[in-house]
């Protein structure tokens, strides 16, 4: 199965993510109805508890990568350790001062009104529908870190988590947005599409082992963190973290390689 994932050449996690789009939305408009707040909370707890094993996983995979044989192998594996703590860091600051989360946000504050204007009239649900769940399923922070995962020719874990939380929230919007959350499923392959094969192209970090388990070590804490957020623990600036994913492999290019 993990060998059907890897074809480099297809984005099999976004069409994965198309594909629970559509079924979501399909059972949601069968159902008319949203889900139960106790049946939410329990819904939630079991994503949250795909976050820690896709992070879980991916850390895994980093570590392993930068410690396996040749010399230096235990320098190379508290290096990258120090690595990640810097590029979480200067990463953090860059998406500050870049205003990611900010600029995130406002777009999140554009769906919002859409979905309450929806409450209000029936004129525009369509596309009102479209337009949130476009927003909602492409902008943040899964949606980049599962692309290059699965652009790089890894098991698109990130990606498989995310198309299960797609398929769940079309299903819950589907009721009152109607078929308009399906047609999200189309702008969301162009955009994931277009990175995770932009992704396949960088052979550099394919051919590195250390590259790629600094950005699996980087990008498993975030998926980490997304947990927080998931069980409303904690609100956390995921998007001001997201140049991390660059600061982590130039560091590691500069310092190891």
């Amino acid at each position: 199965m993990s060998e059907w994932f890897k074809i480099e050449w297809l984005p099999l996690g976004t069409f994965f993510n198309v594909l629970c789009i559509l079924v979501g939305g399909t059972v949601g408009l069968i159902l008319s109805r949203q889900l139960p707040d106790e049946t939410q909370r329990r819904v939630r707890r079991y994503l949250a508890g795909l976050t820690v094993l896709a992070g879980g996983y991916m850390i895994t995979n980093g570590l392993y990568g930068g410690g396996e044989g040749g010399e230096g192998g235990i320098w190379k594996f508290l290096l990258l350790g120090l690595i990640t703590v810097l590029a979480i860091s200067f990463g953090n600051l860059f998406g500050t001062w870049l205003k990611l989360q900010e600029r995130l946000d406002k777009l999140g504050q554009e769906a919002k009104r859409r979905l309450t204007k929806a409450d209000e009239e029936d004129g525009n649900r369509f596309s009102d529908g479209f337009v949130t769940c476009t927003v909602l399923f492409t902008v943040g922070p899964m949606s980049i870190l599962g692309c290059v995962e699965d652009g790089l020719g890894n098991v698109p874990t990130i990606l498989i988590m995310k198309s299960i939380m797609d398929g769940i929230a079309t299903m819950c919007f589907a009721p009152r947005f109607g078929v308009g959350v399906m047609l999200s499923a189309v702008p969301l392959l162009a955009y994931q599409g277009t990175v995770t094969l932009l992704a396949s192209h960088l052979e550099f970090m394919k051919n590195e082992p250390m590259l790629l388990a600094s950005f699996n070590l980087v990008g498993g804490l975030l998926v980490l963190t997304i947990m927080l957020v998931i069980l409303e623990i904690q609100k956390v600036p995921l998007a001001n973290y997201l140049p991390a994913l660059v600061v982590g492999p130039l560091l590691t290019w500069w310092w190891i390689i």
